[in-house]
């Protein structure tokens, strides 16, 4: 039976550190979605109709709005409904995390793309990006030598936007990291990676989505969906 639906449509894949984020902001806020997971070498022509530039995440809401951008859908999410409290952080504001969030999406992501994919970029030394990545983690670890987490004692929005980021550059090479990396970021980064939100977006593998398949619910199906 072909899948329908009057839930928004969140098209996402597995292990895209974007998508990550923004299904964390989805089981945070207890919003049911149905899940389309993609192939990234073909992508669902109804998704690049609604998205034209191809990546990962789009939510389609219910009434055709659609949201391209990972902690933009973290932020319609939370908005609905904020049981954890991750916009309202122990200590320092929104704006703040905001602020942070996006200083390590430019500069960290940027060290972590030349240094994991570095042949896409002409010029890029991978291991002077790998150091210049370790140096923004500063901005994390600085933060963390005083708190437990980015922004207090409990996590908050910043925590859960950037971790799935500092976990992908970690697993780039897991003994330079485990080597390099400050101790206050490598545990706060094993506590996020334990929680159980990350194994509910994280730890299920999907079949890829096609048009006639029967409707997905995330997160309620999330355990029941593995390959």
């Amino acid at each position: 039976m072909a899948e329908q639906t009057s839930l928004p449509i969140l098209y996402s894949f597995r292990r895209c550190p974007y998508a990550m984020r923004a299904r964390l902001g989805l089981v945070a806020s207890q919003t049911t979605v149905a899940l389309r997971e993609i192939v990234l070498r073909n992508k669902p022509a109804h998704m690049l109709g609604i998205s034209p530039k191809g990546t990962v995440p789009v939510l389609q809401l219910t009434d055709g709005t659609v949201i391209e951008e990972s902690l933009e859908i973290m932020l319609w999410a939370l908005q609905q409904n904020d049981p954890q409290s991750w916009l309202s952080p122990e200590s320092g504001t929104l704006e703040e995390m905001l602020q942070l969030i996006e200083e390590m999406d430019g500069d960290f992501k940027r060290n972590l793309d030349r240094y994991k994919y570095s042949t896409r970029y002409e010029g890029a030394d991978p291991d002077e990006h790998y150091t210049l990545a370790i140096h923004e983690l500063s901005k994390l670890s600085k933060r963390l030598e005083s708190s437990a987490y980015l922004f207090g004692n409990r996590p908050a929005l910043a925590d859960q936007a950037l971790f799935p980021f500092v976990r992908q550059f970690a697993n780039a090479d897991k003994e330079r990291f485990e080597r390099e990396a400050p101790a206050s970021v490598k545990k706060w980064l094993g506590e996020r990676i334990d929680q159980p939100d990350f194994q509910t977006v994280f730890g299920t593998k999907w079949t890829p989505w096609s048009p006639e398949d029967d409707l997905v619910l995330f997160p309620q199906e999330a355990a029941t969906h593995v390959l």
